[in-house]
C-alpha cells in the first residue's frame, strides 16, 4: 500500500533530502549534494525564487519507509511568459522527483498533477527542480559519467516511466565536453585576433570586490539575450542575492568576462570549477572535517573540469558577426586561466537548447561534442 504524504515539518523535508542518498548509494556517477544546500532549495525563507513562485513538497511512504519523492510547483513569473516560448498562462511543473519503482512514481505524479490542476494549472511540465536556472530536465543521456556542479543526474528507468504516464518531450538541453588543453581550430584562432586589434572590444574580468555591482552587469545583459529563449523566465533581486551567496566562494575573477564595446557591456560568459569534484568524497555532509577539506580547496582550487552554465550577447547583436567573435574571445581567455591557473583539462558548456543554432554552431566550432542530454516534458492536464 502506497501512501501520498504532503510535506510539512523539518523533519519531513529532511526525509525528502535524504531519500536520494538511499535510491543511488550504488551508482558511481551520483554526486551526493551538501544536505544543506539542499535543504535550502527546498526552504522559502532560503530560496529567492519563492518570492515568485509556490510549491508542494510530497513522499511516498510504504511500510512506514520513505520510497520516493516529487515537488508541484507554480512560478507566477512563468506564467506571465508567452505561452510560445514554452511556459505562459496555465503552465505548473514538476520535479525533485525519485521512486523505488513505476508504482511508487505514478502514485506521487497523479498527487502532483492533482494538487497542479487545484492551482488551476492546464499543462504539466517536468521535471524542473525547482526553477528552470536549476536543474530543469530529465538525464536521457551521459550516464556514464558524473554531472558537473548544478547539473542533475537521474535513473535510465525514469525516461520511461515518465513517457508511460503519457509526457510527451518538448525541449532537449545539451551540454558540451570540450579538450580545453588543445588550442582552438585556426579559423576561430584568426577571429579571435581580428578582435584583439580591434581597439572598440575589451574582454575584462570580473572584479570580485564589487562582486553586486558586476552581477547586476550580468544580470542586466542575461535578462536580455536569453529574453526570447525557450523556458526564459527573468532572475530576480531576490534570486540573484541568494544564488550571489551560495556561488560567491566558486567565482574568480578570471574565470568570468565580460565583453565591452566602445566602453558598453554587451556580454558575459561565467565559469566554474567544478564543485562536484570536491563534495562528491563528502558524502552529503561538512562534518566532522570536511569543511576543512572544502575551504582548504576553495583557496585555490585544482580541477579537472571547468563549467560554463551561462553566456550571453545582448540582443541587438546577435545576428551579427561580432556576437560570435566576442564568444570566441571570452571562451579563450577563460580557457587559457583555466589552464594555467587551475590545472583544468576539460571544459563543459551548458545547458544549451536543442534549437540555438547560433550557440551550438559556437560549440561546433571550438571542436566540443555533446556530452550529456537532458529532456523536458509536457502534458496536459
Amino acid at each position: 500500500m502506497i501512501e501520498i504524504v504532503p510535506v510539512h515539518t523539518k523533519r519531513q523535508r529532511q526525509a525528502f533530502v535524504d531519500l536520494p542518498f538511499r535510491l543511488y548509494r550504488d551508482d558511481p556517477n551520483w554526486v551526493p549534494p551538501l544536505t544543506g544546500e539542499a535543504l535550502g532549495l527546498i526552504t522559502p525563507e532560503k530560496n529567492g525564487w519563492f518570492s515568485h513562485a509556490k510549491a508542494q513538497l510530497f513522499l511516498a511512504m510504504r511500510g512506514g519507509a520513505v520510497v520516493g519523492r516529487i515537488s508541484a510547483h507554480i512560478d507566477t513569473l512563468a506564467q506571465d511568459m508567452p505561452a510560445e516560448r514554452g511556459f505562459g498562462p496555465g503552465s505548473g511543473q514538476w520535479g525533485l522527483m525519485d521512486a523505488e519503482d513505476e508504482g511508487v512514481f505514478r502514485a506521487l505524479l497523479e498527487r502532483a498533477e492533482e494538487w497542479l490542476r487545484g492551482e488551476g494549472v492546464t499543462f504539466a511540465l517536468g521535471p524542473i527542480s525547482m526553477s528552470i536556472w536549476e536543474e530543469p530536465g530529465l538525464l536521457i543521456q551521459g550516464y556514464d559519467h558524473p554531472p558537473t556542479v548544478m547539473m542533475g543526474h537521474h535513473k535510465p528507468a525514469y525516461r520511461a516511466w515518465i513517457e508511460a504516464a503519457g509526457y510527451e518531450p518538448v525541449k532537449q538541453l545539451l551540454t558540451y565536453d570540450l579538450d580545453i588543453t588543445q588550442e582552438f581550430p585556426p579559423l576561430v584562432r584568426r577571429i579571435i585576433r581580428s578582435g584583439e586589434n580591434n581597439p572598440s572590444i575589451v574582454i575584462r574580468e570580473v572584479d570580485k570586490r564589487k562582486f553586486f555591482e558586476e552581477a547586476q552587469i550580468i544580470l542586466d545583459i542575461l535578462n536580455d539575450a536569453w529574453s526570447d529563449n525557450w523556458g526564459f523566465v527573468p532572475l530576480t533581486e531576490p534570486e540573484i542575492a541568494d544564488v550571489g551567496v551560495k556561488l560567491k566562494p566558486i567565482v574568480f575573477n578570471d574565470l568570468i568576462r565580460i565583453a565591452e564595446l566602445d566602453g558598453k557591456p554587451v556580454a558575459f560568459m561565467i565559469t566554474l570549477p567544478d564543485l562536484n569534484e570536491a563534495i562528491r568524497p563528502l558524502n552529503g555532509s561538512l562534518l566532522p572535517f570536511g569543511w576543512a577539506k572544502l575551504l582548504w580547496w576553495l583557496r585555490k582550487p585544482r580541477v579537472r573540469t571547468m563549467r560554463v552554465p551561462l553566456m550571453g550577447v545582448r540582443k541587438e547583436l546577435q545576428s551579427s558577426r561580432l556576437a560570435g567573435q566576442l564568444a570566441f574571445m571570452m571562451i579563450e581567455a577563460i580557457r587559457k586561466a583555466s589552464v594555467d591557473h587551475y590545472g583544468a583539462s576539460r571544459g563543459e558548456i551548458g545547458w544549451v537548447l536543442d534549437d540555438n543554432q547560433g550557440m551550438n554552431s559556437i560549440a561546433t566550432a571550438i571542436e566540443s561534442r555533446v556530452n550529456k542530454v537532458y529532456q523536458v516534458y509536457r502534458r496536459t492536464l
